[in-house]
């Protein structure tokens, strides 16, 4: 499940999302400002630059970018938690408070706490999750009912 997030082909997920969805071929032409030529090509196109990806966003009503996040959750090198922060202080970039978790990271960090491929500890050290919203998905999702995780 998780190795959806390792290789992104963007094209791929647009082809899946606008067969799921039905979208006509001359409406997404109309939308994009584009032939079906250029369409189909994306399609195929590993990565595609952000306001392309954007327009896609709008007219599948999907957030592909999201996909991207998924990947530096699971897959980024962690920070060192002090140097990070004194950067973060003098940055103008947008800051966000909280982490976006998809009910598939949830799913990917739990079920590996539940076949005992790691630790709590093992996935709040690697993986930067806080001790608390780890526990709230353990709750939540009533993992471990009678397991000493």
């Amino acid at each position: 499940m998780h190795t959806e997030f390792k290789e992104i082909n963007i094209g791929i997920y647009i082809s899946q999302c606008v067969k799921e969805r039905g979208i006509d071929i001359s409406r997404i032409c109309n939308f994009m400002k584009s032939d079906v030529e250029t369409i189909n090509t994306m399609y195929s196109q590993e990565s595609m630059d952000t306001q392309t990806l954007l327009r896609w966003c709008k007219l599948l009503e999907y957030d592909l970018f999201r996909l991207y996040s998924q990947h530096l959750i699971l897959y980024s090198p962690p920070t060192r938690a002090g140097e990070f922060h004194k950067k973060k202080q003098n940055s103008k970039l947008p800051h966000f408070r909280k982490n976006i978790y998809t009910k598939e990271i949830i799913d990917f960090v739990l079920e590996m706490l539940k076949s005992e491929q790691k630790t709590k500890e093992q996935i709040i050290k690697e993986y930067g999750i806080p001790k608390t919203t780890l526990y709230k998905w353990i709750s939540k999702y009533n993992l471990l009912e009678g397991q000493n995780v």
